[in-house]
């Protein structure tokens, strides 16, 4: 079972909870008061089922600006998030806070659900999408699809249900987590007969009943007693699912949301981050020393003071490195993401990413500091190397885009790139001119892809050499570059993971299918062909019975390829043998009289004007003659 975590962003009262009732048809709104009042203030879950084993489980996060900490909370493991947006009101003050957020904890996978669509007429809706083309362009979203749909009477639903599956396919994983287990706790609770129960989406790992977990920042040692998966339980969960972790020896007063479910000594508490922080552009305000802020990272949420390590402030658009003082102690990791709003009055004013979760000391200088950070921030040249790789994904990065990404020397990166590749992490694909380069995992995707299409090819043309290298690489990898895919097949080919015949691939294990309808159809058309010698005839003239043109074709290609049928034109085919002795006796004539014409080819061959033309166009075409300017007349090629 492939899982999935999906949530939603939008202003407040635009139909998100509404719209995941319609997905699911189930209630996100749990608390009273919710139900009461409308609107959703904490996090609702549920999941529904997409065809292929793939199961979605969907986060209704709230769009009262009040709410937004919750909203933050819901988007920790998501994989891809709807940002609904009221087609009777269009985009609105909490719509664009939400994008604002998305953006800032590295949420890029979007669809732009237009909800209420039956509440306006075309034209309306028509104003409205181009509003929301011109509010994104430039951002995030500018490529998100728009699904136009009402939660309220259905419409609309399958199209984003197809949409969600199409654009779910590449993040969609397989119930087997890596890394270290870790959940950030969203919600805490008590079940009669069972104790404390804790929520949340595990990020990474996998984890089982009777593991010993700790939780931080207290770290408090429990013992997991069971698991459950939307409402069903579970021996083992991992990274990508939603999970009810029922645990024992802690009571619920002493978990709060913000805390974190991890291994024993796999985290430290902290007080004190070192991060990178973006200004948004749209904030009004300007960072200062000792400015107190909001924090928001995973299911935390804790008050800071910020201390600049360059400059004196940080302005709108701006980015620096920032030393943040919590006033409480969270557990997080190096590479989470986070979110910064104004003291007072609540807005968010920034975000970014922690470079160093437990720095040293309190006590540091200042420029020292962001110089070192600098350096995390770049990594280890070599992961560096590997990631900006990775980000391109099925599209392999040149040597020369890459080190110029870097800022670094051709040379400097291409020894980077061959101790990866001596490590399987990176492979290498060389052209005369240039490197290409994919991470390995995604390269051996790309492999599985094109036995994938060659194996669902021979199976619907089983009469077929293969599938021409240049429908896969269409079909699969549109936009590559056709030298690289070259690159790519020929790693396949010397790896006996497929077979190269001329244009065709086949799988290893693929061969011409000589049943009964082959070895008919290859002897009607050897016979016919033997039978009128120089007298070309249009093979489509000939009578198959049942049998369909199209595999007559493709049986025809197979005996072209395989050399024993010749095309003279569109319109002409014969066997190979022919020719073969018609090039001797036109090398002949041409020795003797250093010229031959059509009327020439006719009387030798015994043939009309119709098939003379063509053999003599034949020669032209394997260079055995070449004109002199008149149509009729030819000499010898050399």
């Amino acid at each position: 079972m492939k899982h999935i975590i999906v949530g939603t962003a939008g202003h407040i009262d635009h139909g998100k909870t509404t719209l995941i009732r319609a997905l699911t048809g189930r209630n996100t709104d749990r608390l009273e008061e919710e139900q009461r009042r409308g609107i959703t203030i904490d996090l609702g879950f549920t999941y529904f089922d997409l065809a292929k084993d793939k199961r979605v489980g969907i986060i209704d996060v709230p769009g009262h600006e009040k709410f937004v900490g919750n909203m933050v909370a819901g988007v920790v493991g998501m994989d891809l998030v709807l940002l609904v947006i009221a087609a009777d009101e269009g985009i609105m003050p909490q719509t664009r806070e939400h994008m604002d957020i998305l953006h800032l904890l590295g949420i890029d996978k979007c669809i732009v659900v237009l909800n209420k669509c039956d509440l306006v007429d075309e034209e309306w809706l028509e104003l409205v999408r181009d509003e929301i083309k011109e509010e994104f362009t430039g951002t995030f979203l500018e490529k998100a699809p728009v699904v136009c749909v009402s939660a309220a009477t259905g419409a609309g639903i399958p199209q984003l249900s197809d949409e969600i599956d199409q654009m779910t396919t590449a993040v969609a994983r397989e119930a087997t987590g890596a890394g270290v287990p870790r959940l950030p706790v969203d919600r805490v609770f008590t079940l009669s007969g069972f104790g404390t129960v804790v929520t949340g989406t595990l990020i990474a790992g996998h984890v089982k009943k009777e593991d010993l977990m700790m939780v931080y920042p207290g770290e408090q040692e429990c013992r997991i007693r069971s698991l459950q998966v939307h409402g069903e339980n579970a021996e083992e969960v991992a990274a990508g699912q939603r999970v009810a972790v029922n645990i024992s020896n802690l009571k619920k007063k002493e978990i709060k949301r913000g805390a974190v479910l991890a291994k024993p000594n796999s985290m430290k508490a902290t007080d004190l981050l070192d991060v990178k922080l973006e200004m948004l552009p749209s904030s009004l305000r300007v960072l200062t020393t000792n400015m107190r802020l909001h924090f928001f990272t995973g299911t935390s949420e804790v008050l800071a003071r910020a201390v600049l390590l360059e400059g004196e402030e940080i302005g709108p658009g701006e980015s620096a490195y920032v030393t943040l003082r919590l006033e409480e102690k969270i557990a997080v990791r190096n590479g989470d993401r986070f979110v910064v709003r104004f003291y007072s009055p609540l807005e968010t004013i920034g975000g970014g990413v922690i470079l160093e979760a437990n720095p040293a000391s309190k006590k540091r200088d200042k420029a020292k500091v962001a110089a070192t950070l600098k350096q995390k921030e770049a990594g280890d040249p070599r992961d560096v190397v590997l990631l900006q790789v990775a980000e391109r994904g099925h599209r392999p990065l040149g040597l020369q885009e890459l080190a110029k990404a870097l800022g670094s020397a051709p040379d400097e990166v291409k020894q980077y790139a061959k101790e990866l590749e001596g490590e399987e992490r990176l492979v290498i694909l060389s052209l005369a001119k240039e490197e290409y380069y994919l991470e390995a995992e995604q390269c051996r995707e790309m492999e599985r892809e094109v036995i994938a299409s060659l194996t669902a090819y021979e199976e619907k043309y089983p009469y077929r050499y293969g599938q021409k290298k240049a429908e896969v690489l269409t079909a699969l990898f549109k936009g590559m570059k056709p030298g690289v895919f070259d690159a790519l097949i020929e790693r396949m080919v010397a790896a006996g993971e497929i077979k190269r015949q001329e244009e065709y691939l086949s799988t290893i294990a693929f061969e011409i299918k000589e049943d009964e309808t082959y070895t008919t159809v290859r002897q009607r058309l050897l016979s016919a062909f033997d039978a009128a010698k120089y007298d070309f005839i249009r093979y489509r003239e000939l009578d198959f019975g049942k049998i369909s043109e199209g595999v007559v074709d493709d049986i025809l290609q197979v005996l072209v390829v395989g050399g024993e049928v010749v095309k003279i034109n569109d319109d002409f085919f014969t066997l190979a043998s022919l020719m073969d002795g018609a090039k001797t006796i036109v090398e002949q004539q041409l020795a003797a009289d250093g010229v031959i014409t059509i009327a020439q080819v006719r009387d030798l061959f015994h043939t009309s004007r119709k098939s003379a033309k063509p053999i003599l166009e034949y020669m032209d075409g394997i260079k055995v003659t070449k004109k002199t300017g008149g149509e009729s007349e030819r000499v010898a090629f050399k």
